[in-house]
């Protein structure tokens, strides 16, 4: 089982989930998304190879549009 914060909310899950598996669980493929784990930004183009551990910190950020 791993157990990571994701924005202050505690999710788990039971198989191993990859940083791109974990956007598309959450509705954001296709979206500007900015990621933090344990204090560090997660370039988009490692999001595939990055996957998450037991006890991660993720920060999540969706940029809106508009003015």
């Amino acid at each position: 089982m791993i157990t990571v914060s994701i924005n202050g909310t505690m999710r788990q899950f039971t198989d191993p989930i990859s940083v791109a598996k974990l956007i598309e669980e959450m509705g954001l493929t296709g979206k500007r998304v900015a990621l933090e784990r344990n204090g560090e930004i997660v370039p988009r183009s490692s999001f595939h190879m990055q996957q998450l551990e037991d006890g991660d910190k993720l920060e999540v950020v969706v940029a809106v549009g508009g003015g």
